[in-house]
């Protein structure tokens, strides 16, 4: 699977995908083939280069957690072998191999759902402010990355390509999706992290927060898009962590903190990301691949 030049975008012949910050979708009817490449984005921005290999790790990760939950929540997972996406994307596994999913066309909730277990990110900066986040009033003295007493569910809402997602408390996330709904996505996305994070603390690695994507297939609501992934969670090593300090991490944190140290403006166009950083990130990710499968990435 592995190689040295990183995959920005896909092209099959006579098909034209909509391109997300990671991902480029094509649709095929009743189907979507979400294919994920090898772009990176921080702070809603697209990286001018990208990391090798990112979209097969993110995807074979996903696998991984959809495989491990089971039956225990219904997700548009269809197929993965290139064979089964028809013509004329089945004569392209030299592109799709490894990073694609054949997935239900689901009515996307327009609210991500996050979950929280410890305090840091855009959390960590509204509690500096408020003592709160998204609506949950925090205990006085907390630090930065400190656990918190039981996980949190902060919705935000989606942005435009190049915006910035915005934080809302449940009760608006109620308005949005209607308070069945939310209720539904809030208390499943908070058992599923709580899951995860006790399955990753085996694992050596803390899961401090994560996003979930939820949509309509038919009447139902089911798991979408990545699960559990570097690009949509915090993954520390639990051997090295401390509150109250930036943690080491096995996420695009490593990216973050570099644009932070060069006082990105974290707007459009993002910049060349430096060879040690691409593979520092790299690194990071094979290995949460790794340690959190029992798997090793194939060459």
């Amino acid at each position: 699977m592995a190689g040295k030049n990183a995959i920005l975008q896909t092209e099959i012949p006579g098909q034209k995908p909509v391109r997300g910050k990671v991902r480029d979708i094509y649709d095929l009817g009743d189907k979507l083939l979400l294919v994920a490449t090898d772009r990176i984005s921080a702070f809603d921005v697209i990286m001018a280069n990208g990391i090798p290999d990112k979209g097969v790790i993110l995807t074979q990760i996903s696998l991984f957690w959809l495989e491990w939950l089971g039956g225990s929540v219904a997700n548009h997972l269809l197929s993965t072998k290139v064979k089964d996406f028809g013509k004329p994307f089945s004569d392209h596994a030299d592109q799709l191999e490894g990073r694609s999913m054949l997935v239900k066309k689901a009515k996307v909730l327009p609210v991500e759902c996050v979950v929280r277990g410890y305090l840091a990110g855009s959390g960590w900066k509204e509690y500096q402010e408020s003592q709160t986040v998204c609506g949950h009033p925090l205990p006085s003295g907390l630090k930065q990355c400190s656990k918190l007493s039981r996980p949190i569910f902060t919705p935000a809402t989606k942005a435009e390509l190049g915006e910035h997602d915005e934080n809302i408390d449940f009760a608006r996330a109620a308005g949005i999706l209607g308070e069945k709904a939310a209720r539904y996505v809030q208390d499943n996305s908070i058992e599923i992290y709580m899951k995860a994070a006790d399955y990753a603390a085996g694992r050596g690695i803390i899961l401090a927060d994560t996003k979930f994507e939820w949509g309509y297939d038919g009447d139902s609501i089911i798991l979408i898009d990545e699960v559990l992934t570097p690009d949509s969670s915090r993954f520390w090593p639990a051997g090295t962590y401390q509150a109250g300090r930036d943690q080491e991490s096995y996420d695009k944190q490593f990216v973050r903190n570099y644009l932070e140290s060069i006082h990105f403006a974290k707007r459009p166009p993002g910049p060349v990301l430096p060879d040690e950083v691409v593979a520092g990130t790299r690194q990071r990710y094979v290995e949460a691949y790794e340690r959190l499968s029992g798997r090793k990435l194939k060459n």
